[in-house]
């Protein structure tokens, strides 16, 4: 399963940006997509996530700012993001699970400008 992300680039603070992730290859039924974030650092967080019935959960920091949606025929899935704030700059990862494992996409880039 390949994972590709697009939509990233800078945006100014208060400005909004939408990812989308595309799967492709041999899928078997996708339980969960998910955007998953990188600071500078170790570290990769949770941003959102969305299960096969809709179910959703976001990280508190982005909550009421940041939107998931999926389209489970075509295996996308998006991550609108509105009112970003400084702290949102980070390496976002597409992130997929289905039966035959867990698969990762490139990244894209999100950078804040003040």
């Amino acid at each position: 399963v390949q994972l590709v992300e697009s939509g990233g680039g800078l945006v100014q603070a208060g400005g909004s940006l939408r990812l989308s992730c595309a799967a492709s290859g041999t899928i078997f039924s996708i339980n969960v997509m998910a955007w998953y974030r990188q600071a500078p650092g170790p570290q990769r967080e949770l941003v959102a996530s969305m299960t096969s019935g809709d179910s959703t959960n976001y990280a508190d920091s982005v909550k009421g700012r940041f939107s998931i949606s999926r389209d489970n025929a075509r295996n996308t899935v998006a991550l609108q993001m509105n009112s970003l704030k400084p702290e949102d700059t980070g390496v976002y990862y597409c992130y997929a699970r289905d039966d035959g494992g867990r698969y990762w996409g490139q990244g894209a880039q999100v950078t804040l400008s003040p």
